[in-house]
């Protein structure tokens, strides 16, 4: 029987013109020997063309199809743009991709090929995939790049979930273990004595040894310390301290691991996208164990929320040790297409063996970075803690009424950072430049959450304050699109350097803003607090847009 898929290789000449039509003139068609085996897999043969094309001086291609018989050609690229296929129109072509086949198994019908070397033909269809590559089923075609970025997202998911537990737990373990006030902030700030240790370690971890290697070891880290916190708190004071200083010591390194991991896996056009729906695992991972840490102390006791939340972790890990590489080119599951795809042409380099310090900090987008970390975090963690605070002395809500309110910003932060990440990488897609892109996102990081702000003192209504502060929060989020992507941007190779040094500011800037709050209003009013936040979203605004770049500086 006819196999319609031709693979010939008859030469035309024909000067290249971008943008006018050529007509192909040879075809051939191959008669299927019956006593061979056939290609694996049903094919609509339709899609399929074959393409050899040669860069010539007088530029001339090889094409031919028995049922492509129009393209028009992109002279700069060589590539068909587009093509008409016995009256059924192209869409766009993908990229070429190679696939083997025997001429042997073939008896020809016209004229006899022309062979063009000693490569293989190429075996092309619409949208850039191989033969081989069409008929696998769905979940083995689902892009590893994306399966790397959900089991990132499912790390930071476990890892707020693991975090914000003890927010809850700590009222029925302050009344069994008699705590005062005092008792109860130290332990819930022991937690950042680890966190802020292991920011840059991580960071250089990661870059050396690899992303793989570094988050796995902290979701193990963390997911030991919070199954042993119980066990510690019966113990003593002291031990629950020291457990969760190491709590902190694993979670701090996983943003630098996770950045590390992204800047190898993720291409710059879906890298906006890939980082927001990372970090919504963590927004996501707050509103999870505010859900569901009150329903399991109320069944089965406080302890339960730390076994059942740190056992998830054994879990992630399991998927993470099978699936997850540290690169691309250590994945032997990758495509090949999606592995060009990822690295666009270029060679990715070897982990780094030392860190430029000096050159680091040498660059002003890399102090643009960490000071519009600081300038961040400061209001996005005093919106985030005292916001049950503002709600039940100004707005009298009750405690209940706080708590269900304050998942209320987390879900907010979860859509618009989605939200932002695709509207940021369709704006690069579109052509505009990384930089600008950055400096748009996060202009509305910094300033819609201090419009917001200021909106505050005028409500005069429990229900707008509420949604002034949920627009507050998801403004904010767009800065995932912002500085947090812009890590990988300036310094791919030390993504997780760069973002353990930036995050270390935010960290600073959370513990400094929480006292500092606490502080002016003894003195002050709410109004003071906020316009402290305002003051620094402007400075971190005019620092961004001023400083910072979308282009690599350090290599």
């Amino acid at each position: 029987m006819a196999f319609g898929a031709v693979l010939s290789s008859r030469s035309f000449s024909s000067p290249l013109v971008s943008g006018k039509e050529c007509q192909l003139k040879q075809t051939f068609s191959l008669e299927r020997r019956p006593n061979l085996p056939s290609i694996r897999g049903q094919f609509d043969l339709r899609r399929i063309f074959i393409m050899s094309m040669q860069r010539e001086s007088s530029h001339i291609c090889r094409v031919s199809s028995p049922f492509l018989t129009k393209l028009v050609f992109d002279q700069e690229r060589k590539l068909p743009l587009k093509g008409e296929c016995g009256g059924l129109k192209l869409r766009k072509l993908g990229i070429t991709t190679r696939a083997k086949y025997q001429p042997e198994q073939y008896e020809i019908s016209g004229l006899p090929l022309e062979p063009l070397g000693s490569s293989p033909e190429e075996a092309v269809l619409i949208g850039g995939e191989t033969i081989e590559e069409a008929v696998l089923p769905w979940w083995q075609k689902f892009p590893k790049r994306w399966t790397i970025v959900l089991l990132c997202f499912f790390a930071f998911l476990l890892c707020n979930m693991d975090r914000v537990n003890m927010s809850i737990a700590i009222l029925p373990m302050s009344q069994e273990f008699n705590w005062n006030p005092a008792t109860v902030g130290l332990i819930q700030s022991s937690f950042f004595w680890g966190y802020l240790l292991t920011q840059i370690l991580g960071g250089i971890w990661a870059d050396k040894f690899g992303g793989k290697i570094v988050l796995g070891f902290g979701v193990v880290w963390w997911s030991i310390a919070t199954i042993l916190t119980p066990l510690a708190a019966k113990i003593s004071l002291p031990c629950l301290l020291i457990m969760r200083a190491f709590m902190g010591i694993g979670e701090g390194v996983a943003m630098p691991a996770m950045n590390n991991m992204l800047s190898k896996w993720v291409p710059v056009v879906e890298r906006s996208r890939s980082l927001a729906l990372v970090y919504s695992g963590m927004y996501l991972g707050s509103v999870t164990g505010l859900a569901f840490s009150p329903l399991l102390i109320h069944k089965f006791g406080w302890p339960s929320v730390f076994y059942a939340f740190g056992s998830l972790g054994s879990i992630w890990f399991a998927l993470w040790k099978m699936k997850a590489h540290s690169s691309p080119l250590e994945d032997p599951e990758v495509t090949p297409n999606e592995k060009r795809l990822i690295l666009g042409g270029s060679v990715e380099k070897a982990p780094v063996s030392s860190i430029p310090w000096r050159l680091i900090l040498s660059k002003a987008p890399v102090w643009a970075l960490i000071i519009s970390h600081f300038c961040h975090n400061w209001g996005t963690f005093i919106l985030l803690t005292w916001m049950p605070t503002y709600y039940n002395q100004v707005l009298k809500f009750n405690l209940t009424e706080s708590g269900l309110l304050c998942v209320l910003p987390w879900l907010t932060m979860a859509v618009f950072a989605n939200i932002g990440g695709w509207i940021a990488d369709t704006l690069v897609a579109k052509g505009l430049s990384i930089t600008t892109v950055r400096k748009i996102m996060q202009s509305i990081g910094f300033l819609g959450p201090a419009f917001f702000l200021t909106q505050l003192s005028h409500v005069r209504t429990p229900a707008l304050a509420v949604l002034c502060m949920a627009c507050s929060q998801g403004s904010d989020a767009f800065s995932q699109s912002g500085l947090y992507s812009n890590h990988q941007d300036i310094g791919p190779r030390y993504a997780g350097v760069l973002l353990g040094l930036s995050n270390t500011a935010g960290v600073l800037a959370g513990v400094f803003g929480t006292a500092a709050t606490g502080y002016i209003l003894q003195r002050g009013s709410w109004d003071d607090v906020f316009k402290v936040s305002v003051a620094l979203y402007i400075v971190g605004t005019l620092v961004w847009n001023i400083f910072s770049t979308g282009e690599k500086v350090i290599d």
